[in-house]
């Protein structure tokens, strides 16, 4: 610890985002940057405590004390090898983690943690710039060849992994570019594709080989992938979306998130989508039903489609503002979030449950909601219940569905190959185990565990790699 009164001295400081006006007009990442003398600045506000709760918290096991110090010397090639070496996109998680490690920094006990994403994003942007991120090809192969299948940030991390230890890896994704939900589940104005497409394209450099546009199950059976390969990991993701079966769900203009937010990301990425199928908010009172993240993309992009009114609603109650003492540090706080979006201009609401969609001659005039609370029933979990006389009707034009994902698509590739499924629809594997109930098929990421968080999948694909390894080196 270079500066061991730095956390007294020095408050903390974000680089904060572009001014609403601006970047509103564009679909530009929305986050500024500090100078090189405040970031590290920022980074000597680290304790080095002697029980790394950051480092706890992380499920990469990121090493925060030792780059943090790094950083704050400007050695930043040290600083990005220390980074790199649990995180193959720590480009990724420096923009999009909701960051689990800086809720647990010490200092967070005063709402003053470390910036450790910020940090983390311009050590790996330092270093591209220095020229220090370099393709490291093995010297070595082992002969084995391994699959996997989809290139979300699970298969990617599991990918360079099993790389890195010396296997031939191919992957396969069936959309038109690499990245799973990194590319068309994430906006661009939180994560530029360049970042994705740089990282690629050292993957590539150093062996991996990325197949697009290659629908497994379908361009290629499970039947040959099980036969071509020694190791098959399914890195698929949970993309089978929590439906709402009301009355009026088919009317035109409800939709699913990742529709939207798909679609709008093909459009920035300079792709032809017809008028026909296009969705477009200009103009159109929007309403978004679901209160994370997605439901957040949604209305940042709605508002900058120009829509004319935003609301946001949950079903759950509102969160508290700060901690509740049943909610302690360094636990994860279940606290009110504001992301970007919302302070863009958003009406948000809690506890309204909905009950059905209003259409008139053929088309989508609003949605039929009821405020809901919330009690514990004599079995101790939380029951739902109308407050009678609630009932109301928010207009709306436009309908974003975005309450969770429940599992991966089973049809298809995973009923093919014959995996079994665990109570909830996810890959089954044992405990935290990543090998299916077919010896050399695996899983990782959301269709093992259930939708998470990006961090997590890449950790859980560093997990699968090891465990591939292993089983690679019985055959």
């Amino acid at each position: 610890m270079g500066n061991p009164k730095a956390f007294i001295d020095i408050q903390r400081k974000e680089g904060g985002y572009r001014p609403v006006q601006e970047r509103t007009g564009d679909f530009g990442e929305v986050e500024q940057t500090l100078n090189e003398k405040d970031r590290r600045e920022q980074a000597s506000r680290c304790m080095d405590c002697g029980v790394p709760f950051c480092h706890w918290a992380c499920p990469v096991g990121s090493k925060m004390p030792e780059w943090q110090d790094a950083v704050y010397r400007g050695a930043w090639e040290e600083a990005y090898q220390i980074l790199s070496s649990t995180n193959v996109m720590p480009e990724v998680t420096g923009r999009v983690c909701p960051a689990l490690c800086e809720k647990s920094c010490v200092l967070a006990i005063h709402e003053e943690g470390v910036t450790i994403r910020e940090n983390e994003c311009a050590t790996v942007e330092r270093a591209f710039e220095m020229g220090i991120v370099k393709a490291n090809p093995p010297k070595v192969r082992t002969g084995k060849n391994v699959a996997v299948i989809g290139s979300g940030p699970a298969g990617i991390s599991a990918a360079d992994q099993l790389n890195k230890a010396g296997h031939t890896v191919t992957v396969f994704e069936q959309d038109d570019a690499v990245g799973g939900l990194l590319r068309y589940g994430i906006p661009d104005f939180k994560l530029n594709k360049r970042v994705i497409d740089r990282r690629i394209a050292i993957l590539e450099e150093e062996g991996i080989v990325f197949k697009t546009n290659t629908k497994v199950g379908e361009d290629v059976t499970s039947e040959e992938l099980v036969k071509e390969f020694d190791a098959v990991l399914l890195a698929v993701g949970s993309m089978k979306p929590r439906d709402l079966p009301v009355e009026g769900r088919d009317a035109e203009g409800v939709y699913f998130a990742m529709e939207f937010l798909k679609q709008q990301n093909k459009v920035v990425s300079g792709q032809e989508v017809s008028k026909d199928d296009r969705i477009n908010a200009k103009g159109k009172r929007v309403l978004v039903i679901g209160g994370g993240d997605t439901g957040s993309d949604c209305v940042g992009t709605s508002v900058r489609q120009k829509a004319d009114k935003v609301t946001q609603i949950e079903i759950l109650p509102k969160p508290p503002v700060q901690r509740e003492t049943n909610n302690p540090w360094p636990y994860w706080p279940n606290v009110l979030r504001t992301s970007s979006s919302h302070k863009e201009g958003c009406e948000r609401r809690w506890s309204l449950a909905t009950k059905r969609f209003i259409v008139e001659d053929g088309k989508l005039t609003g949605a039929e909601v009821v405020e809901v609370e919330w009690n514990k029933g004599e079995n101790g979990n939380f029951e739902m219940k109308e407050v009678e006389g609630t009932v109301e009707v928010i207009k709306a034009d436009l309908v974003f569905l975005s309450m969770g994902f429940v599992h991966p698509i089973q049809e298809g590739l995973l009923s093919d190959l014959g995996v079994e499924f665990d109570a909830r629809g996810n890959v089954k594997s044992e405990g935290e185990k990543t090998q299916s109930t077919i010896a050399k098929v695996f899983s990782a990421g959301d269709a093992r565990m259930g939708a998470s968080l990006v961090v997590r999948a890449i950790a859980d694909g560093r997990n699968a790699a090891n465990e591939i390894s292993n089983y690679l080196k019985t055959l």
